[in-house]
């Protein structure tokens, strides 16, 4: 059975990822532009930021012509690129390049401020990293219990990022202040969705397939399973739960991502200022 409106989505998505896609093409015709202006250090630093926005926004991309919904298997290819290994492992790389993005980004608005330009960022790297670890256990394992620690995970990093920007909003003024602030309000509501919906949707599963007595494959079994195992829907109730979060993922995400680039340039070509 088919649904139109999950074809609709579809090609929501991908019309989406084609205009991220260009937005990321004019970001980097701006820096090209900038370069002239900025010294060698301040470009590579505006750089790096671009090449790992360009991992975010492709993988972004990728995803959003061949979404996978994980643990049930579903996609709506049948070829190789919507199984589910190749989806992890492209938003595995996506989501450390993306938060790589958030502490190079701290780091260079904080200066020589140790917490937020050495601590929060680090710490945000590798809290993600064992993140990705998590959720390629309950992708591999089809437990869920894994995604309640990941998105755990991912609510606190973002928590520790908020913290970050609150430290250093008091050392800016003007536009430099409001786009600290637009940054902790984005980030708080962030935190809200995070903890008041997505961790309790992953617990209520993994409840839910305990009290079922789910039978959870080995790490050999899954590894097999995620490498050949396709099934095929359409239909709007197989998606329904997943349709919500994967528009905004691979929307306003990418869109902070890109917006990386260009807060990026706009630091690098400010006077040197070391907050306090």
């Amino acid at each position: 059975m088919q649904s139109s409106s999950v074809t609709y989505w579809w090609y929501l998505l991908c019309a989406i990822a084609t205009l991220n896609a260009l937005a990321w093409i004019a970001s980097a015709a701006t820096l090209r532009q900038h370069q002239p202006l900025l010294s060698q250090e301040a470009y590579t630093f505006c750089r790096r930021q671009l090449v790992l926005s360009a991992v975010y926004v492709f993988g972004c991309a990728f995803r959003s012509a061949h979404p996978v919904y994980d643990i049930p298997r579903l996609c709506l290819f049948h070829g190789w690129l919507s199984s589910v290994i190749v989806g992890r492992s492209v938003a595995t790389v996506a989501e450390l390049s993306f938060v790589t993005q958030w502490a190079l980004m701290l780091r260079q608005c904080a200066g020589n401020a140790w917490i937020s330009a050495k601590l929060i960022p680090v710490s945000i790297v590798v809290l993600i990293a064992i993140a990705e670890v998590c959720s390629w256990y309950s992708v591999i394992t089809t437990s869920n219990a894994g995604h309640v620690i990941e998105e755990t995970i991912w609510g606190a990093s973002a928590a520790l990022a908020v913290l970050g920007v609150g430290l250093l909003r008091a050392a800016f003024t003007g536009a430099r202040r409001r786009m600290f602030i637009a940054w902790c309000i984005g980030g708080i509501a962030y935190v809200a969705y995070m903890f008041l919906r997505d961790v309790p949707m992953y617990w209520s599963r993994w409840i839910a397939d305990e009290e079922r007595g789910r039978h959870y494959l080995s790490i050999a079994q899954g590894l097999l399973d995620i490498s050949h195992h396709r099934v095929v829907s359409y239909r709007w109730e197989d998606w329904t739960s997943e349709i919500a979060w994967m528009t905004l993922y691979f929307s306003v995400a990418v869109w902070v991502s890109i917006s990386f680039v260009h807060a990026s340039l706009r630091e690098a070509k400010r006077p040197a200022r070391n907050p306090t």
